[in-house]
């Protein structure tokens, strides 16, 4: 799971960005090692049919759509011939629909129909980015629908892919996620996905700027991963409580008013 990718992020970017060098390195490491990436699409209906997947099948995101994705990510795979999944939160592309709150330079849109003629997948990450688990029906519909039905428009194919903004979802986000039409998606959970996830909790592992090469590479074979993200798996945890405390409250807020 990658982010930005630039040799100067914004700073609220900064942590989950890769330099572009770093990148490089590590698709080269990839290329080496004889993995093939695939798409989210390709994977998940790889897993449903039960057909083949390629040798040492990896999956390469990249979440939000910043503006370094098209600059140096796209000439990156291409080098190796490598495809990826983008996972677009479509009110933060610079372009008619823009919201507030992209955290550095983004797309626009012609760079996104860029990305998707080159064969990398397209995929929705909502249109403003908010926590899913956190919203009533009616907006959490909104977020999805919008998000699907601008991708549509836009490049003239509907998205099938999602991906959970932070990673948080439940299952009332789960099946708002599969009843607006997207037939897989991803979370976070910094562990190598399996089959028993199902397709609507996929997990990933975490690409930041301070992981360097050999890292790199215990994440891709699935190296100590429990010790490599043992912090990531506390925070989350304790979070997650602050979290669910603070939903609980506003219902009992809604319910006394």
């Amino acid at each position: 799971m990658y982010h930005a990718v630039g040799e100067t992020p914004a700073p609220a970017a900064y942590g989950l960005s890769v330099a572009p060098e770093a990148l490089r390195t590590q698709l080269e490491l990839l290329a080496e090692r004889g993995f093939t990436p695939v798409t989210t699409r390709a994977l998940a209906a790889a897993w449903r049919s039960d057909g083949p997947l390629p040798p040492r099948p990896v999956l390469l995101t990249f979440d939000d759509g910043y503006e370094g994705v098209h600059r140096y990510a796209l000439p990156a795979l291409r080098t190796h011939g490598f495809t990826a999944t983008v996972f677009a939160t479509t009110g933060w592309l610079r372009g008619p629909h823009e919201t507030p709150g992209a955290l550095d330079l983004m797309l626009d849109w012609d760079q996104l129909r860029d990305l998707s003629a080159a064969g990398l997948e397209i995929g929705g990450h909502s249109h403003t980015h908010p926590q899913l688990d956190a919203l009533t029906g009616p907006r959490l519909r909104s977020e999805l629908a919008h998000c699907r039905d601008l991708l549509a428009a836009e490049l003239g194919r509907c998205p099938v892919s999602f991906a959970y903004p932070y990673g948080y979802s439940s299952r009332q986000v789960r099946a708002a996620v599969r009843a607006a039409g997207f037939r897989q998606s991803l979370a976070v959970g910094n562990a190598l996905a399996e089959r028993r996830h199902g397709p609507y909790a996929l997990r990933r592992v975490t690409v930041r700027r301070s992981t360097g090469i050999e890292e790199f590479e215990r994440l891709v074979e699935g190296r100590a991963l429990g010790r490599v993200f043992a912090r990531d798996r506390t925070l989350t945890k304790g979070y997650a409580l602050v979290r669910r405390s603070r939903q609980a409250l506003r219902k009992v807020t809604r319910a006394g008013d």
